[in-house]
Protein backbone atom coordinates (compact mmCIF):
# COMPACT_ATOMS: atom_id res chain seq x y z
CA UNK A 1 0.00 0.00 0.00
CA UNK A 2 2.50 2.45 0.96
CA UNK A 3 5.02 2.39 -2.09
CA UNK A 4 2.33 3.33 -5.13
CA UNK A 5 1.68 6.12 -2.27
CA UNK A 6 5.01 7.62 -1.93
CA UNK A 7 5.63 7.31 -5.37
CA UNK A 8 2.36 9.52 -6.45
CA UNK A 9 3.37 12.08 -3.91
CA UNK A 10 6.85 11.80 -3.24
CA UNK A 11 7.19 14.10 -6.12
CA UNK A 12 5.20 16.91 -4.88
CA UNK A 13 6.43 17.03 -1.23
CA UNK A 14 9.55 19.33 -0.88
CA UNK A 15 10.72 19.27 2.69
CA UNK A 16 13.08 22.11 2.06
CA UNK A 17 9.96 24.26 0.89
CA UNK A 18 8.46 27.29 2.97
CA UNK A 19 5.55 25.82 2.10
CA UNK A 20 4.56 24.06 5.53
CA UNK A 21 4.20 20.25 5.20
CA UNK A 22 0.69 19.37 5.88
CA UNK A 23 0.15 22.00 3.16
CA UNK A 24 1.98 20.51 0.68
CA UNK A 25 0.50 16.76 1.70
CA UNK A 26 -2.57 18.82 1.37
CA UNK A 27 -2.25 19.93 -2.12
CA UNK A 28 -0.52 16.49 -3.45
CA UNK A 29 -3.56 14.58 -2.35
CA UNK A 30 -6.29 17.18 -4.05
CA UNK A 31 -4.21 16.97 -7.24
CA UNK A 32 -4.51 12.96 -7.68
CA UNK A 33 -7.96 13.33 -6.60
CA UNK A 34 -8.52 15.46 -9.82
CA UNK A 35 -6.07 13.03 -11.90
CA UNK A 36 -8.55 11.03 -11.32
CA UNK A 37 -5.89 8.38 -9.57
CA UNK A 38 -7.67 8.41 -6.23
CA UNK A 39 -11.08 7.43 -6.89
CA UNK A 40 -13.96 8.55 -4.81
CA UNK A 41 -14.24 6.03 -2.31
CA UNK A 42 -10.58 4.90 -2.24
CA UNK A 43 -9.53 4.39 1.34
CA UNK A 44 -6.32 6.14 2.37
CA UNK A 45 -3.44 4.60 4.61
CA UNK A 46 -3.67 5.48 8.38
CA UNK A 47 -2.02 8.65 9.76
CA UNK A 48 0.43 6.80 11.02
CA UNK A 49 1.37 4.61 8.14
CA UNK A 50 2.01 7.97 6.04
CA UNK A 51 3.66 9.57 8.70
CA UNK A 52 6.09 6.63 8.90
CA UNK A 53 6.58 6.38 5.15
CA UNK A 54 7.37 10.36 5.22
CA UNK A 55 9.32 10.36 8.06
CA UNK A 56 7.25 13.05 9.39
CA UNK A 57 5.68 13.40 12.49
CA UNK A 58 1.58 11.83 13.10
CA UNK A 59 0.44 15.37 13.44
CA UNK A 60 1.47 16.64 10.65
CA UNK A 61 -0.71 13.64 8.62
CA UNK A 62 -3.96 14.27 11.05
CA UNK A 63 -4.06 17.96 10.22
CA UNK A 64 -3.87 17.45 6.32
CA UNK A 65 -6.34 14.69 6.76
CA UNK A 66 -8.56 17.45 8.88
CA UNK A 67 -8.50 20.00 6.66
CA UNK A 68 -9.09 18.21 3.55
CA UNK A 69 -12.24 16.84 5.46
CA UNK A 70 -13.28 19.38 6.07
CA UNK A 71 -12.83 20.84 2.41
CA UNK A 72 -15.39 17.77 1.43
CA UNK A 73 -12.01 16.02 -0.38
CA UNK A 74 -11.98 13.45 2.24
CA UNK A 75 -14.35 11.81 4.67
CA UNK A 76 -14.41 9.46 7.84
CA UNK A 77 -15.43 6.42 7.71
CA UNK A 78 -15.23 5.62 11.53
CA UNK A 79 -13.02 3.02 12.40
CA UNK A 80 -12.55 1.58 8.73
CA UNK A 81 -10.06 4.99 8.21
CA UNK A 82 -10.47 7.71 6.00
CA UNK A 83 -11.63 7.43 2.31
CA UNK A 84 -12.01 9.74 -0.73
CA UNK A 85 -15.19 11.93 -0.56
CA UNK A 86 -17.87 10.13 -2.69
CA UNK A 87 -19.04 13.63 -3.66
CA UNK A 88 -16.39 15.63 -4.30
CA UNK A 89 -16.11 19.94 -4.37
CA UNK A 90 -17.45 21.09 -7.39
CA UNK A 91 -14.38 22.98 -8.40
CA UNK A 92 -13.55 23.96 -11.90
CA UNK A 93 -11.80 20.63 -12.71
CA UNK A 94 -15.01 19.12 -11.76
CA UNK A 95 -16.69 20.64 -13.90
CA UNK A 96 -14.57 19.88 -16.65
CA UNK A 97 -14.52 16.36 -15.90
CA UNK A 98 -18.60 16.56 -16.38
CA UNK A 99 -18.54 18.41 -19.81
CA UNK A 100 -15.83 15.57 -20.89
CA UNK A 101 -17.86 13.04 -19.53
CA UNK A 102 -21.56 14.68 -21.28
CA UNK A 103 -19.34 15.23 -24.26
CA UNK A 104 -17.94 11.38 -24.87
CA UNK A 105 -22.20 10.23 -24.28
CA UNK A 106 -22.66 12.88 -27.35
CA UNK A 107 -19.51 11.13 -29.62
CA UNK A 108 -20.65 7.79 -28.13
CA UNK A 109 -24.39 8.32 -29.45
CA UNK A 110 -23.26 10.26 -33.20
CA UNK A 111 -23.77 8.46 -36.07
CA UNK A 112 -20.29 7.69 -37.99
CA UNK A 113 -19.97 7.56 -41.76
CA UNK A 114 -19.34 3.93 -41.59
CA UNK A 115 -20.88 1.58 -44.07
CA UNK A 116 -19.23 -1.58 -43.13
CA UNK A 117 -20.86 -1.75 -39.62
CA UNK A 118 -22.21 -5.15 -40.51
CA UNK A 119 -18.49 -6.37 -39.47
CA UNK A 120 -19.04 -4.77 -36.37
CA UNK A 121 -21.62 -6.74 -35.03
CA UNK A 122 -21.38 -9.35 -32.61
CA UNK A 123 -21.12 -13.36 -34.18
CA UNK A 124 -24.77 -14.78 -34.30
CA UNK A 125 -23.65 -17.73 -37.04
CA UNK A 126 -21.76 -20.60 -37.60
CA UNK A 127 -20.88 -20.73 -41.12
CA UNK A 128 -19.51 -17.87 -43.03
CA UNK A 129 -19.16 -16.99 -46.18
CA UNK A 130 -16.09 -14.44 -46.18
CA UNK A 131 -14.84 -12.11 -48.67
CA UNK A 132 -12.01 -14.22 -49.77
CA UNK A 133 -9.88 -15.36 -46.70
CA UNK A 134 -7.22 -18.26 -46.30
CA UNK A 135 -8.17 -21.75 -44.63
CA UNK A 136 -6.17 -21.32 -41.10
CA UNK A 137 -5.91 -24.61 -40.80
CA UNK A 138 -4.08 -25.75 -43.38
CA UNK A 139 -1.14 -23.89 -42.27
CA UNK A 140 1.33 -26.05 -40.31
CA UNK A 141 1.33 -24.40 -36.54
CA UNK A 142 4.87 -26.38 -35.68
CA UNK A 143 6.24 -24.93 -38.86
CA UNK A 144 5.12 -21.08 -37.42
CA UNK A 145 6.16 -22.29 -33.69
CA UNK A 146 9.75 -23.45 -35.35
CA UNK A 147 10.08 -19.91 -36.70
CA UNK A 148 8.80 -17.94 -33.79
CA UNK A 149 11.53 -19.76 -31.70
CA UNK A 150 14.30 -18.90 -34.01
CA UNK A 151 13.39 -15.44 -34.61
CA UNK A 152 13.18 -14.82 -30.56
CA UNK A 153 16.84 -16.82 -30.25
CA UNK A 154 18.17 -14.51 -33.58
CA UNK A 155 16.52 -11.16 -32.06
CA UNK A 156 18.33 -12.20 -28.43
CA UNK A 157 21.26 -12.61 -30.06
CA UNK A 158 21.31 -9.33 -31.71
CA UNK A 159 19.77 -7.04 -29.06
CA UNK A 160 16.86 -6.21 -31.42
CA UNK A 161 13.97 -7.14 -28.50
CA UNK A 162 14.07 -3.40 -28.08
CA UNK A 163 12.43 -0.98 -29.97
CA UNK A 164 13.35 -0.92 -33.39
CA UNK A 165 12.88 0.94 -36.83
CA UNK A 166 9.20 1.85 -37.31
CA UNK A 167 9.43 1.01 -40.87
CA UNK A 168 10.04 -2.72 -39.89
CA UNK A 169 12.28 -5.18 -39.74
CA UNK A 170 15.39 -5.02 -41.58
CA UNK A 171 14.97 -9.12 -42.00
CA UNK A 172 11.59 -8.68 -43.61
CA UNK A 173 11.91 -5.93 -45.40
CA UNK A 174 14.77 -7.52 -47.37
CA UNK A 175 12.92 -10.58 -47.53
CA UNK A 176 9.68 -9.08 -48.87
CA UNK A 177 11.73 -7.16 -51.33
CA UNK A 178 13.77 -10.10 -52.79
CA UNK A 179 10.17 -12.07 -53.44
CA UNK A 180 8.87 -8.98 -55.21
CA UNK A 181 11.69 -8.58 -57.46
CA UNK A 182 11.91 -12.19 -58.32
CA UNK A 183 8.52 -13.03 -58.32
CA UNK A 184 6.72 -10.16 -59.23
CA UNK A 185 8.74 -7.95 -61.11
CA UNK A 186 8.78 -5.02 -58.49
CA UNK A 187 12.11 -3.56 -58.61
CA UNK A 188 12.39 -3.17 -54.75
CA UNK A 189 15.19 -2.98 -52.04
CA UNK A 190 14.92 -3.01 -48.34
CA UNK A 191 14.67 0.87 -48.32
CA UNK A 192 11.55 0.74 -50.46
CA UNK A 193 9.76 -1.47 -48.00
CA UNK A 194 7.89 -0.39 -44.70
CA UNK A 195 5.79 -2.95 -43.18
CA UNK A 196 2.44 -2.87 -41.83
CA UNK A 197 -0.50 -4.46 -39.46
CA UNK A 198 -2.23 -5.58 -42.52
CA UNK A 199 -2.84 -4.55 -45.77
CA UNK A 200 -5.50 -2.53 -44.63
CA UNK A 201 -3.43 -0.06 -42.27
CA UNK A 202 -1.14 -0.01 -45.23
CA UNK A 203 -3.96 1.86 -47.06
CA UNK A 204 -4.81 3.56 -44.38
CA UNK A 205 -0.74 5.19 -44.40
CA UNK A 206 -0.63 5.66 -47.81
CA UNK A 207 -4.19 7.82 -47.59
CA UNK A 208 -2.32 9.60 -44.52
CA UNK A 209 0.50 10.70 -46.49
CA UNK A 210 -1.07 11.73 -49.94
CA UNK A 211 -4.37 12.82 -49.29
CA UNK A 212 -4.95 16.35 -47.65
CA UNK A 213 -8.80 17.83 -47.09
CA UNK A 214 -10.13 18.51 -50.09
CA UNK A 215 -8.40 16.42 -52.16
CA UNK A 216 -10.10 14.23 -55.12
CA UNK A 217 -9.58 10.67 -55.28
CA UNK A 218 -10.63 8.15 -58.00
CA UNK A 219 -12.28 4.96 -56.67
CA UNK A 220 -14.03 2.14 -58.78
CA UNK A 221 -18.33 2.30 -58.79
CA UNK A 222 -17.86 -1.07 -56.78
CA UNK A 223 -14.96 -1.18 -54.45
CA UNK A 224 -13.11 -2.56 -50.86
CA UNK A 225 -15.34 -0.01 -48.81
CA UNK A 226 -13.09 0.12 -46.31
CA UNK A 227 -10.10 1.74 -47.93
CA UNK A 228 -13.12 4.48 -48.86
CA UNK A 229 -13.84 5.18 -45.53
CA UNK A 230 -9.90 5.89 -44.88
CA UNK A 231 -10.03 8.36 -47.91
CA UNK A 232 -13.07 9.53 -46.44
CA UNK A 233 -11.61 10.28 -42.85
CA UNK A 234 -8.69 11.89 -44.30
CA UNK A 235 -10.79 14.69 -46.02
CA UNK A 236 -10.84 13.42 -49.35
CA UNK A 237 -13.57 14.49 -51.88
CA UNK A 238 -14.40 10.51 -53.33
CA UNK A 239 -14.63 10.46 -57.06
CA UNK A 240 -16.43 6.81 -58.36
CA UNK A 241 -16.23 5.80 -61.65
CA UNK A 242 -16.99 2.90 -63.43
CA UNK A 243 -15.74 -0.85 -64.31
CA UNK A 244 -16.68 -3.39 -66.77
CA UNK A 245 -15.75 -7.08 -67.29
CA UNK A 246 -12.06 -5.65 -68.03
CA UNK A 247 -11.47 -3.19 -65.04
CA UNK A 248 -12.02 0.18 -64.49
CA UNK A 249 -13.12 2.37 -66.72
CA UNK A 250 -10.27 4.20 -68.21
CA UNK A 251 -12.51 6.81 -70.08
CA UNK A 252 -14.03 7.61 -67.10
CA UNK A 253 -11.03 8.38 -65.38
CA UNK A 254 -9.56 10.58 -67.81
CA UNK A 255 -12.93 12.91 -67.51
CA UNK A 256 -12.14 12.96 -63.76
CA UNK A 257 -8.57 14.29 -64.27
CA UNK A 258 -10.26 17.04 -66.72
CA UNK A 259 -13.11 18.23 -64.64
CA UNK A 260 -10.34 17.90 -60.89
CA UNK A 261 -7.43 17.86 -60.20
CA UNK A 262 -7.09 14.44 -59.04
CA UNK A 263 -4.32 13.35 -56.26
CA UNK A 264 -4.99 9.84 -56.27
CA UNK A 265 -6.50 6.62 -57.76
CA UNK A 266 -7.49 4.10 -55.38
CA UNK A 267 -7.17 0.11 -57.46
CA UNK A 268 -7.50 -3.25 -56.67
CA UNK A 269 -6.06 -4.14 -60.64
CA UNK A 270 -4.72 -7.65 -60.02
CA UNK A 271 -8.31 -9.19 -58.84
CA UNK A 272 -10.87 -6.71 -58.63
CA UNK A 273 -12.52 -6.34 -55.16
CA UNK A 274 -15.24 -7.68 -55.29
CA UNK A 275 -16.13 -8.22 -59.04
CA UNK A 276 -12.39 -10.36 -59.26
CA UNK A 277 -12.20 -9.48 -63.13
CA UNK A 278 -8.59 -8.23 -64.03
CA UNK A 279 -7.62 -5.00 -65.16
CA UNK A 280 -6.58 -5.95 -68.75
CA UNK A 281 -2.51 -4.49 -69.85
CA UNK A 282 -3.68 -1.90 -72.31
CA UNK A 283 -5.97 -0.47 -69.85
CA UNK A 284 -3.35 -0.35 -67.03
CA UNK A 285 -0.35 1.04 -69.59
CA UNK A 286 -2.73 4.31 -70.51
CA UNK A 287 -3.53 4.21 -66.83
CA UNK A 288 -0.34 5.07 -65.58
CA UNK A 289 0.11 7.55 -68.89
CA UNK A 290 -2.80 9.26 -67.59
CA UNK A 291 -1.12 8.94 -63.87
CA UNK A 292 2.26 10.79 -65.45
CA UNK A 293 -0.14 13.34 -67.28
CA UNK A 294 -2.22 14.49 -64.64
CA UNK A 295 0.61 14.30 -61.74
CA UNK A 296 -1.64 11.65 -59.69
CA UNK A 297 -1.01 8.68 -57.23
CA UNK A 298 -1.86 5.45 -57.95
CA UNK A 299 -2.72 3.45 -54.89
CA UNK A 300 -2.30 -0.04 -55.76
CA UNK A 301 -3.80 -3.06 -53.00
CA UNK A 302 -3.15 -6.46 -54.48
CA UNK A 303 -4.30 -8.11 -51.70
CA UNK A 304 -4.05 -12.07 -53.07
CA UNK A 305 -1.54 -11.99 -55.90
CA UNK A 306 -0.65 -15.61 -55.13
CA UNK A 307 -3.25 -17.40 -56.41
CA UNK A 308 -4.18 -17.61 -59.96
CA UNK A 309 -5.27 -20.53 -61.70
CA UNK A 310 -5.90 -20.29 -65.58
CA UNK A 311 -2.85 -18.38 -66.42
CA UNK A 312 0.15 -16.53 -65.30
CA UNK A 313 -0.54 -13.40 -63.38
CA UNK A 314 -0.06 -10.26 -64.70
CA UNK A 315 2.54 -8.28 -63.37
CA UNK A 316 1.30 -5.67 -60.65
CA UNK A 317 1.36 -1.90 -62.22
CA UNK A 318 3.98 -1.11 -59.57
CA UNK A 319 6.57 -3.13 -61.27
CA UNK A 320 5.79 -0.58 -64.52
CA UNK A 321 5.80 2.97 -63.24
CA UNK A 322 7.14 2.34 -59.65
CA UNK A 323 7.35 6.34 -59.12
CA UNK A 324 3.91 6.92 -59.70
CA UNK A 325 2.53 3.54 -57.61
CA UNK A 326 2.33 3.41 -54.09
CA UNK A 327 1.85 -0.51 -53.92
CA UNK A 328 0.26 -2.00 -51.12
CA UNK A 329 0.45 -6.10 -50.02
CA UNK A 330 0.01 -8.19 -48.12
CA UNK A 331 1.06 -11.86 -46.08
CA UNK A 332 -2.15 -12.93 -44.55
CA UNK A 333 -3.02 -14.75 -47.79
CA UNK A 334 0.32 -16.44 -48.18
CA UNK A 335 0.23 -16.92 -44.17
CA UNK A 336 -2.01 -16.36 -41.96
CA UNK A 337 -4.39 -13.19 -41.38
CA UNK A 338 -3.58 -13.55 -37.76
CA UNK A 339 -0.22 -12.96 -37.91
CA UNK A 340 -1.09 -9.29 -39.03
CA UNK A 341 1.84 -8.75 -41.80
CA UNK A 342 1.20 -6.76 -44.85
CA UNK A 343 3.76 -4.12 -46.30
CA UNK A 344 3.78 -0.91 -48.47
CA UNK A 345 6.13 -0.63 -51.72
CA UNK A 346 7.41 2.87 -52.49
CA UNK A 347 10.18 5.22 -53.36
CA UNK A 348 12.42 5.81 -50.18
CA UNK A 349 11.09 9.18 -49.25
CA UNK A 350 7.45 8.22 -49.60
CA UNK A 351 9.02 5.45 -47.03
CA UNK A 352 10.29 7.64 -44.95
CA UNK A 353 6.67 9.85 -44.90
CA UNK A 354 5.07 6.44 -44.29
CA UNK A 355 7.52 5.52 -40.97
CA UNK A 356 6.78 8.92 -39.93
CA UNK A 357 3.11 7.75 -39.71
CA UNK A 358 4.17 4.92 -37.91
CA UNK A 359 4.82 6.63 -35.06
CA UNK A 360 1.86 8.52 -34.22
CA UNK A 361 0.41 4.86 -34.36
CA UNK A 362 2.71 3.14 -32.58
CA UNK A 363 6.34 3.62 -32.81
CA UNK A 364 6.92 0.27 -34.43
CA UNK A 365 5.75 -3.37 -35.24
CA UNK A 366 5.80 -6.28 -33.70
CA UNK A 367 10.00 -7.53 -34.55
CA UNK A 368 9.35 -11.23 -33.26
CA UNK A 369 6.64 -11.76 -35.69
CA UNK A 370 7.77 -10.33 -38.56
CA UNK A 371 11.40 -12.06 -37.78
CA UNK A 372 9.50 -15.21 -37.99
CA UNK A 373 7.65 -14.47 -41.37
CA UNK A 374 11.40 -13.39 -42.74
CA UNK A 375 12.61 -16.84 -41.55
CA UNK A 376 9.96 -18.55 -43.25
CA UNK A 377 10.33 -16.61 -46.29
CA UNK A 378 14.03 -17.38 -46.38
CA UNK A 379 13.74 -20.52 -45.92
CA UNK A 380 11.38 -21.41 -48.71
CA UNK A 381 8.54 -22.39 -46.60
CA UNK A 382 6.28 -19.91 -47.63
CA UNK A 383 6.44 -21.06 -51.31
CA UNK A 384 5.85 -24.70 -50.65
CA UNK A 385 2.77 -23.89 -48.22
CA UNK A 386 1.56 -21.78 -51.15
CA UNK A 387 1.99 -24.51 -53.50
CA UNK A 388 0.15 -27.08 -51.18
CA UNK A 389 -2.75 -25.05 -50.61
CA UNK A 390 -3.16 -23.58 -54.26
CA UNK A 391 -3.87 -27.33 -55.24
CA UNK A 392 -6.46 -27.52 -52.11
CA UNK A 393 -7.98 -23.92 -53.58
CA UNK A 394 -8.48 -24.96 -56.59
CA UNK A 395 -10.40 -28.41 -56.10
CA UNK A 396 -12.41 -25.52 -53.73
CA UNK A 397 -13.06 -23.53 -56.33
CA UNK A 398 -14.64 -26.34 -58.56
CA UNK A 399 -16.64 -27.69 -56.52
CA UNK A 400 -17.76 -24.41 -55.13
CA UNK A 401 -18.74 -23.16 -58.78
CA UNK A 402 -20.34 -26.73 -59.05
CA UNK A 403 -22.84 -25.80 -55.92
CA UNK A 404 -23.50 -22.55 -57.35
CA UNK A 405 -24.46 -23.80 -60.45
CA UNK A 406 -26.54 -26.38 -58.74
CA UNK A 407 -28.23 -23.99 -56.10
CA UNK A 408 -28.24 -20.81 -58.07
CA UNK A 409 -29.74 -21.62 -61.82
CA UNK A 410 -31.70 -18.98 -63.42
CA UNK A 411 -31.13 -16.85 -60.31
CA UNK A 412 -27.94 -15.60 -60.56
CA UNK A 413 -24.83 -15.69 -62.88
CA UNK A 414 -21.20 -15.57 -61.97
CA UNK A 415 -17.60 -16.43 -63.89
CA UNK A 416 -15.38 -18.50 -62.75
CA UNK A 417 -12.49 -16.24 -61.27
CA UNK A 418 -8.91 -17.41 -63.05
CA UNK A 419 -7.61 -16.00 -59.72
CA UNK A 420 -8.02 -14.81 -56.01
CA UNK A 421 -10.26 -16.87 -53.65
CA UNK A 422 -13.81 -15.57 -53.66
CA UNK A 423 -17.02 -15.34 -56.51
CA UNK A 424 -19.45 -12.34 -57.42
CA UNK A 425 -22.15 -13.41 -57.92
CA UNK A 426 -24.86 -11.50 -60.08
CA UNK A 427 -28.39 -11.71 -59.73
CA UNK A 428 -31.16 -11.91 -62.28
CA UNK A 429 -33.78 -10.44 -59.24
CA UNK A 430 -32.62 -8.69 -56.90
CA UNK A 431 -35.47 -9.41 -54.62
CA UNK A 432 -33.78 -12.14 -54.53
CA UNK A 433 -30.75 -10.78 -53.11
CA UNK A 434 -33.20 -8.65 -50.95
CA UNK A 435 -34.45 -11.77 -49.11
CA UNK A 436 -30.78 -13.40 -48.62
CA UNK A 437 -29.86 -10.33 -47.26
CA UNK A 438 -32.97 -9.92 -44.85
CA UNK A 439 -32.56 -13.79 -43.72
CA UNK A 440 -29.25 -15.40 -43.96
CA UNK A 441 -27.91 -14.20 -40.46
CA UNK A 442 -31.63 -15.75 -39.26
CA UNK A 443 -30.01 -19.06 -40.97
CA UNK A 444 -26.63 -18.85 -38.57
CA UNK A 445 -24.58 -17.75 -41.95
CA UNK A 446 -22.84 -14.47 -42.29
CA UNK A 447 -22.21 -12.64 -46.02
CA UNK A 448 -20.79 -9.11 -46.84
CA UNK A 449 -24.08 -6.81 -47.56
CA UNK A 450 -24.15 -6.10 -51.20
CA UNK A 451 -23.98 -2.21 -50.00
CA UNK A 452 -21.08 -2.37 -49.03
CA UNK A 453 -19.30 -2.65 -51.75
CA UNK A 454 -20.98 0.39 -53.38
CA UNK A 455 -19.79 4.08 -53.87
CA UNK A 456 -22.32 5.50 -56.88
CA UNK A 457 -26.17 4.46 -56.97
CA UNK A 458 -25.64 2.87 -60.60
CA UNK A 459 -23.45 0.29 -59.44
CA UNK A 460 -24.47 -3.36 -59.70
CA UNK A 461 -25.44 -5.01 -56.65
CA UNK A 462 -24.31 -8.69 -56.04
CA UNK A 463 -22.40 -10.99 -53.03
CA UNK A 464 -18.78 -11.67 -53.06
CA UNK A 465 -18.68 -15.16 -51.68
CA UNK A 466 -15.37 -16.60 -50.58
CA UNK A 467 -14.63 -20.41 -51.19
CA UNK A 468 -11.09 -21.26 -49.72
CA UNK A 469 -11.51 -20.91 -46.39
CA UNK A 470 -14.38 -23.74 -46.16
CA UNK A 471 -13.93 -27.30 -46.59
CA UNK A 472 -16.34 -28.04 -49.89
CA UNK A 473 -18.96 -29.85 -47.35
CA UNK A 474 -18.97 -26.68 -44.93
CA UNK A 475 -19.20 -24.70 -48.59
CA UNK A 476 -22.19 -26.74 -49.67
CA UNK A 477 -24.14 -26.05 -46.81
CA UNK A 478 -23.45 -22.46 -46.61
CA UNK A 479 -24.89 -22.32 -50.35
CA UNK A 480 -27.83 -24.37 -49.51
CA UNK A 481 -29.10 -22.43 -46.77
CA UNK A 482 -28.39 -18.99 -49.31
CA UNK A 483 -30.76 -20.74 -51.83
CA UNK A 484 -33.08 -21.33 -49.01
CA UNK A 485 -32.74 -17.63 -47.81
CA UNK A 486 -33.52 -16.33 -51.31
CA UNK A 487 -36.86 -18.60 -51.98
CA UNK A 488 -39.98 -16.37 -52.27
Amino acid sequence: MLRPWKMMLAERIDPASDTPLYMQIIHALIHEIQRGRLLPGTFLPSSRELATAFRVNRKTIVLAYEDLIAQGWLASSGTRGTIVATSLPDTGVQRAQKRLRQASANVAAAEYPFKDAASLQARTWDLKLDEGSPDGRLFPADMLGRAYRSAVRRAARENRLLYGDPRGSPLLREAIATMLRTQRGVMANAENVCITRGSQMGVYLAARVLVRPGDAVIVESLTYQAAVGVLEDCGAKILPVGLDKHGVNVDEVEKMCRAHRVRAIFLTPHHQFPTTVALQPDRRLRLLNLARQFAFAVIEDDYDHEFHFESQPLLPMASYAPERVIYVGSLSKLLLPALRIGYIVAPPKVVDALAQQVMLLDSMGNTLTEDAAAELIEAGEVRRHVRKVAQVYAQRRKAFAATLSEQFAGLADFDIPDGGLAFWLRFRNLKALDRIEARALGLGIWVAPSSSFITRPDATRGLRLGFASLTEQEAREGIRRLRAAAAA
